[in-house]
């Protein structure tokens, strides 16, 4: 109503989930709404307020404690800890447990820790449901509720040309590292985890779409991966062609696939690694 009475008068609506949000303002607002969706903050922003180098300085506490701003500006690491852990108790499995009527807590909370050890591998929803013993169906709800409430994002398989290349299956993400990692309750420093790749692998991909949404690059985003199991971590579809990123930790040199420039001919491929990731996320 007011949106139609006060044409001059711009409303802003936040909410911590699309549904949550679009139940709330109760009526379509198709042709007179404009949609943001507010990430936590990205190395973009940060690199302009604390310069890059900081930027660079702290990217181990990017990958364990995430950036939501509460969790920056706080210097103790216990804090830090507490806080991503009460926002995981608090906002992931309460809110939505009440604004769904989910009555069966645990088995949400064991979703998303299966879904956390997963990161940058195809998930079977058959595999989900025989290891949660729910149905086939109830994951697929309670993985779009995730993703509704911007703690997971789903990212498709492309493929164009050949029979064998993966796209049934998908892959999640977190919104972000720190939540991640308190699904799994680990802060442990990097030099004694074993899920440090997991962890750069989420990391570049949320920044990466952040930057996509603050330069307004439409893309369509994908991984490549075929049944003989060659594959990239990220593909983006903009501007008529394929950009292919390989996500690299370690100081291992690898090779570009070569099917992948045999089936994509005009495609581009780049590794990112430690090396060169800043001016890939900025």
């Amino acid at each position: 109503i007011m949106v139609d009475q006060l044409p001059d008068t711009k409303i802003l609506a936040s909410g911590s989930s699309s549904f949550k949000l679009s139940g709330s303002i109760g009526e379509p607002l198709t042709g007179r709404q404009r949609v943001i969706t507010l990430f936590t903050l990205s190395a973009l922003e940060l690199k302009d307020d604390l310069g890059p180098m900081k930027v660079l300085e702290m990217l181990d506490e990017f990958l364990v404690y995430g950036s939501y701003p509460d969790v920056l500006t706080t210097k103790n690491m216990d804090e830090k800890r507490e806080y991503l852990i009460t926002l995981r108790d608090s906002y992931l499995l309460k809110d939505i447990l009440e604004l769904e009527n989910i009555k069966n807590s645990s088995k949400l909370s064991d979703l998303l820790k299966l879904i956390a050890f997963q990161i940058g591998k195809e998930v079977s929803l058959n595999e989900l449901s025989n290891a949660l013993g729910i149905a086939k169906q109830t994951v697929e709800r309670y993985l779009d509720l995730l993703e509704k409430s911007f703690v997971i994002k789903k990212v498709y398989g492309f493929a164009r040309n050949l029979r064998k290349e993966i796209t049934k299956t998908a892959r999640y993400y977190f919104f972000d590292n720190g939540i991640r990692n308190a699904v799994i309750n680990n802060f442990n420093d990097l030099s004694t985890r074993d899920d440090v790749s997991s962890l750069w692998e989420n990391y570049l991909f949320m920044e990466r779409l952040k930057r996509q949404s603050y330069y307004k690059i439409f893309s369509n985003n994908y991984f490549w991966r075929t049944y003989d199991h060659k594959e990239i971590d990220l593909v983006e579809e903009r501007e008529g062609k394929l950009f292919g990123y390989e996500f690299k930790w370690g100081n291992k040199k690898i090779k570009p696939p070569g099917l992948w420039f045999a089936t994509y001919e005009e495609a581009e491929y780049e590794v990112i690694s430690r090396k060169n990731y800043i001016e890939f996320i900025t």
